[in-house]
């Protein structure tokens, strides 16, 4: 009787490690599948940000692209209205200075007349020194009462 119980024990014990083996094997295969089910949806999702991010970043290049060429644009349109404004303002100081020159050159020209005018006028005006001499030698030839003996001759 103790043999037959413990053949029935035996398999009992077998049949349990049975059931539980594959118990265990669906479990692990259940969990297997599980895995590989949360691998493959999050290398989805992966795939999907890459995708995304790659298409960002396309976008964006695109976008830095574009402005870059409008910066050049604005730089360029900068430098020739920096160049326009320079010819612009170095013809106006040539127009100045052409200007003022001359208008210095007839200044110039006037205070020199003016001069030569003046000059000319105080040396007619002024006595001569031997002008003065005779006059004065004059005078005293008729304060005196005697002849006179200098030239009388004046001078303009």
């Amino acid at each position: 009787m103790v043999d037959a119980r413990l053949q029935s024990l035996d398999e009992r014990l077998s049949h349990e490690t049975s059931s539980m083996r594959a118990d265990f094997e669906r479990q692990i295969t259940e969990l297997d599948n599980a895995i590989k089910k949360e691998l493959a949806r999050h290398g989805e999702r992966l795939a999907t940000e890459r995708t995304k991010r790659v298409d960002d970043l396309k976008a964006l290049s695109a976008e830095l692209r574009e402005s870059l060429r409008s910066l050049e644009k604005r730089h360029t349109n900068l430098e020739e209205a920096a160049g326009l404004a320079d010819a612009e303002l170095r013809d106006h100081l040539m127009k100045q200075g052409a200007s003022l020159s001359s208008d210095l050159s007839r200044a110039s020209d006037k205070l020199s007349s003016e001069l030569d005018r003046i000059t000319s006028q105080l040396q007619a005006d002024k006595l001569d020194s031997s002008a003065l001499v005779a006059g004065l030698t004059d005078l005293a030839g008729k304060l005196g009462g005697s002849a006179p003996t200098g030239k009388k001759q004046a001078r303009s």
